[in-house]
């Protein structure tokens, strides 16, 4: 056994010493010569305006909450002393202070009169186009080199087709 493995190495390296290999070009004739376009979908944004009238609502008229207050406070406060005669009088005033105060906040919140007028706003939408295209990509070239097919894209159409060949024995 040892001899028929030893024997096939051999012979496996001294076929392999006398093994030769060249390569060359060819040039092979183009048969057709395609032009080939791919489609192409291209979104151009743009935009949609209109004028709107948006409600706007204001208030006006009344003063501040707090100078009602006061002014009503003040006022109560004056009348009371008015009404109340000795030790009562301090009890007045203040009880007329704290109504006054009261119905000052009260009357100064039922002056805010809330309005609503109408704006016009400017609003807008981005749409989009879409246009199609054939764009134009390149030809096709076709070549047959024994029984096969060989294809090569280019800018403009071949005439020939350069080939390398390897060839080893």
């Amino acid at each position: 056994m040892k001899k028929i493995l030893f024997f096939t190495l051999v012979v496996a390296s001294v076929t392999s010493l006398f093994a030769e290999s060249f390569s060359y070009e060819q040039h092979v004739r183009v048969i057709k010569s395609t032009p080939e376009y791919r489609t192409v979908t291209v979104r151009t944004p743009y935009q949609e305006c209109w004028d709107e009238q948006v409600p706007v609502t204001t208030n006006s008229g009344g003063s501040n909450d707090n100078v009602g207050a006061l002014i009503g406070g003040v006022a109560g406060g004056i009348l009371g002393h008015q009404v109340g005669g000795g030790s009562g009088k301090t009890a007045a005033t203040v009880g007329g202070a704290i109504i006054g105060t009261l119905v000052g906040k009260n009357l100064s919140n039922n002056q805010n009169v809330q309005t609503t007028s109408y704006q016009n706003q400017r609003r807008c939408v981005t749409r989009y186009k879409e246009s199609t295209s054939n764009k134009f990509i390149g030809y096709r070239n076709i070549a047959k080199y024994k029984n096969q097919t060989i294809v090569k894209f280019s800018n403009s159409p071949l005439k020939t087709i350069r080939v390398h060949i390897n060839v080893s024995y």
